[in-house]
């Protein structure tokens, strides 16, 4: 094969930096100047595209910036234990007082085959009953647990689901050991990915059992938050932005992960602002996909100036109300999500009877 040799530009403007990302034509370069010599590999990352030029150097290892996949910085060949998933490497040469980079690789790109992540898999809901899954946000010390008067709702209405025949399945944040989201999206919207890019690097990363029910599993969830300083509890923020790779895919990949499901939500608290954590709610989880019942939310609160909390936790213990209320949101939600799957299948049979009486009219 004949050298295909390019001009990357001045040495004295190169030198400058240990690792810059360059373009050569069409062709990134991660263009590397360590010990007065230079080397140069493929700018762009195996994984998902992410650029090497503008990671950083570990060692012997070009470190993606996106999601720290790491390629050694002469041959290109990934970390030990990885070394057959490489990227390109170049051969560079200095002519004059400028550098040269040869397009033909001295040694190709390989990307390894990798098993797809299991909650990569394309969301199609399995026949059986309605599923409901809840959510708790209260941040407790679980050894030495209180009262949470959201938690206890979400517990009836959950209770309640179960005597309708529905399969439920709970989730309390608290007890999953999961990572802040790293915000990959302010890295570029690409590098925010489906599975959630801390899921697939980190086996440790509880929260992909809230992905599975989310994505995968529940007809209805039912999310129970207290009123922390008028706003909704730490924990449900701390999942609310590790579930943007949900709604991320809507805008990089029109890939709607959400459909036909339905969102509810029980908020209680010793102070007010119940509307303004109630709208936030129902903004963030109809942008990831899901629908509202009439009147999507039930809430409790003794208001700024009546701060007691041992009454109000007796308060909500003792109230009927606010259990039925529970119960009825159920039900709102359970019969929306009902007809919104009814209407799915009927579509979906209505289309192969169509494809069929077109294929009796084919014969």
């Amino acid at each position: 094969m004949t050298s295909n040799w390019h001009r990357i530009g001045a040495l004295s403007e190169l030198k400058s930096q240990p690792l810059q990302q360059v373009e050569v034509g069409k062709t990134k370069i991660a263009l590397i100047y360590r010990d007065n010599k230079f080397s140069a590999i493929s700018g762009t990352c195996n994984h998902v595209g992410g650029p090497l030029g503008e990671g950083r150097l570990e060692g012997d290892y070009v470190v993606c910036p996106w999601h720290y996949y790491k390629f050694h910085y002469q041959t290109g060949e990934g970390e030990p234990g990885f070394e057959c998933d490489k990227v390109a490497s170049y051969s560079v040469k200095e002519v004059d007082d400028e550098l040269w980079v040869d397009l033909n690789p001295t040694s190709p790109q390989h990307k390894e085959p990798h098993a797809p992540h299991p909650l990569a898999r394309k969301p199609e809901r399995v026949e059986g009953p309605l599923r409901v899954m809840g959510i708790s946000t209260t941040v407790m010390d679980s050894k030495n647990p209180r009262v949470s008067t959201s938690e206890l709702l979400l517990d009836a209405a959950l209770k309640y689901a179960q005597s309708k025949g529905y399969e439920t399945h709970l989730h309390t944040l608290r007890d999953l050991q999961f990572r802040h989201c790293e915000g990959f999206y302010s890295k570029a919207a690409r590098a925010c990915t489906w599975p959630c890019s801390i899921t697939q690097m980190d086996p440790n990363d509880q929260l992909e059992k809230v992905y599975e029910d989310i994505v995968h599993w529940a007809d209805v969830i039912l999310l129970a938050t207290p009123i922390r300083w008028g706003s909704a509890s730490s924990l449900y923020y701390k999942m609310a932005e590790r579930l943007n790779c949900i709604q991320n895919q809507i805008t990089t990949h029109n890939n709607q992960l959400i459909c036909n499901k339905v969102a509810g939500f029980i908020i209680t608290g010793g102070q007010d602002n119940v509307q303004a954590v109630a709208g936030q709610m129902m903004g963030f989880f109809s942008e990831l996909g899901f629908h509202l019942p009439p009147f999507p939310f039930i809430a409790h609160s003794l208001g700024w100036s009546m701060e007691n909390m041992e009454r109000n936790v007796r308060y909500v213990q003792k109230s009927q109300a606010l259990v039925e209320s529970a119960e009825e949101l159920l039900d709102r939600a359970a019969g929306l999500a009902s007809s919104l799957i009814a209407s799915h299948d009927a579509h979906h049979l209505h289309h192969r009877a169509g494809r069929k009486g077109e294929k009796i009219l084919a014969d």
